[in-house]
């Protein structure tokens, strides 16, 4: 089989990574032999044709292409960046001397692949089944982004971006043989257009920390934590939008807000000139000491929506959430239950402040939110999903 992706999902510190790298392992777990292309990354010790127990890497060093270059693409962005010379010329390489069963693209950034997949197969008497795996509904969450960008001129180029990603995202739909959507919600807008297109739905798996028994006490920080990479646009303006509102109403209550995960050091100096109640850690090696001391999770995500995989991490690191309503899916999730959901941010916010103190409700939701994900995340499940759906007749 042959995986097309961005780039080598080691290390997996962000929710796309963790994906792909919790699916090539569960493709491996199968005993299936796969080929993955993708970009080398530095922090990786994996290098081109290096090779594992059924699989091979093949990770061309090119930089990623600019996010300018794409204004004068086809392409979005997203899979301009990966569309480097050597992508090309090893996909080129692949197609010509391997004999593949399937061709996988792992999410819409590897969609420049294609039309050069489609034209080499073109008039052959057979081709490998193609499988889509999306990470998202893409027209829907990118238009989303684009409504709610504040500023004029940025919102006009994330508009014509979100144009190229439902075109491209429609083209992979159009020509593959399968599709795979993250959670349920995705499947039927999916549906919407094709439905007689063969499609499942594969949410992730979890195979991080799981607290067996954990109780919220009095002596921990008056703390809420954000776990989360913030280099994607959409969660950078979830992330701002947030802290905007909540700031001034935690330094308030004398309660502590913590944003802890990657993002561009000149947005978080922006962030931290304007705050007293936030603190935002930037990279860290490991998020487990920040759920520790925490009391509740916050997925304030107003843009974006789909599946969270950091709310597997809340769950099973039992930290009580407090979300938005609609702002992650595929989870058993119930409200007043096992969660607890919100209209707005300043209602959140609100919310947080409010339970921040009573324990019994935070030790119920962490309780019940483990309960009901406890056996439903397992991720060799999910490589017999694309392996049955390559194999189909």
């Amino acid at each position: 089989m042959l995986w097309l992706t961005l780039a080598d999902p080691e290390p997996r510190h962000n929710g796309q990574f963790i994906y792909s790298g919790g699916l090539i392992d569960a493709m491996r777990s199968t005993g299936s032999e796969v080929e993955v292309l993708g970009l080398r990354r530095a922090e990786s010790p994996k290098g081109n044709g290096w090779r594992e127990d059924h699989v091979v890497w093949w990770l061309p060093v090119d930089a990623p292409h600019s996010r300018w270059g794409s204004l004068a693409s086809a392409l979005p962005h997203t899979a301009y960046r990966c569309r480097t010379s050597g992508m090309r010329r090893t996909l080129d390489e692949l197609l010509e001397y391997g004999e593949w069963d399937g061709i996988v693209f792992d999410g819409i950034s590897v969609g420049w692949a294609l039309s050069r997949v489609l034209d080499f197969y073109a008039g052959r008497h057979s081709r490998p089944r193609l499988v889509y795996v999306s990470h998202n509904h893409e027209e829907s969450v990118r238009a989303q982004i684009a409504e709610n960008q504040p500023l004029f001129l940025k919102r006009q180029a994330v508009r014509l971006d979100a144009l190229k990603v439902s075109r491209l995202e429609r083209e992979l739909v159009d020509a593959v043989d399968f599709v795979t959507a993250i959670t349920s919600e995705d499947l039927l807008l999916y549906r919407q257009r094709h439905c007689d297109k063969p499609m499942d739905v594969l949410t992730p798996g979890y195979c991080g920390r799981r607290i067996e028994k954990r109780r919220i006490s009095p002596d921990l920080p008056r703390r809420a934590v954000i776990v989360g990479s913030f280099d994607w646009i959409a969660k950078r303006m979830n992330l701002a939008e947030f802290v905007a509102i909540a700031d001034p109403m935690f330094a308030q209550a004398g309660a502590e807000l913590q944003a802890v995960g990657s993002a561009d050091e000149a947005f978080l100096a922006q962030l931290r000139r304007n705050v007293r109640a936030t603190c935002f850690t930037g990279t860290v090696p490991e998020v487990s000491p920040f759920l520790d001391q925490a009391r509740i999770a916050i997925v304030p995500e107003r843009n974006g929506g789909g599946f969270k995989l950091k709310v597997l991490e809340y769950v099973f690191n039992r930290v009580p959430i407090f979300a938005l309503t609609g702002s992650f899916a595929g989870v058993p999730l119930r409200h007043d239950d096992s969660v607890m959901l919100f209209p707005d941010h300043a209602a959140l916010a609100q919310g947080v402040l409010k339970a921040i103190d009573d324990t019994r409700l935070l030790n119920r939701l962490q309780e019940r939110a483990f309960t009901a994900c406890r056996d439903k995340f397992d991720w060799s499940s999910r490589g017999h999903q694309i392996l049955s759906a390559i194999t189909a007749p």
